[in-house]
């Protein structure tokens, strides 16, 4: 379930961060917040997937900031339509 979550979030952070830029780190924090409350409430195996996907969410709000690192360094690729700074 771990790899299947972090292959899952890899691409969503590239389209995200390609589409939004950074600013949209904060639709990624809310869900990880939310999963990681339910994770607490909840037994057996959904803990365990609330879990991992909290801490995919969590990932993620620190990983597209990395993304828009890189894509300033031209190491991936950029929207031209949207304005770096």
């Amino acid at each position: 379930g771990a790899f299947f979550v972090i292959g899952l979030f890899h691409p969503l952070v590239i389209k995200l961060e390609y589409r939004y830029g950074r600013k949209i780190w904060w639709a990624l924090l809310l869900p990880a917040l939310l999963f990681a409350l339910a994770s607490l409430f909840v037994k057996d195996i959904p803990s365990i997937i609330f879990g991992v996907l909290s801490a995919g969410f969590f990932w993620s709000t620190l990983e597209i900031q990395w993304q828009h690192k890189r894509a300033l360094k031209g190491q991936c690729k950029r929207n031209p339509n949207r304005k770096y700074e």
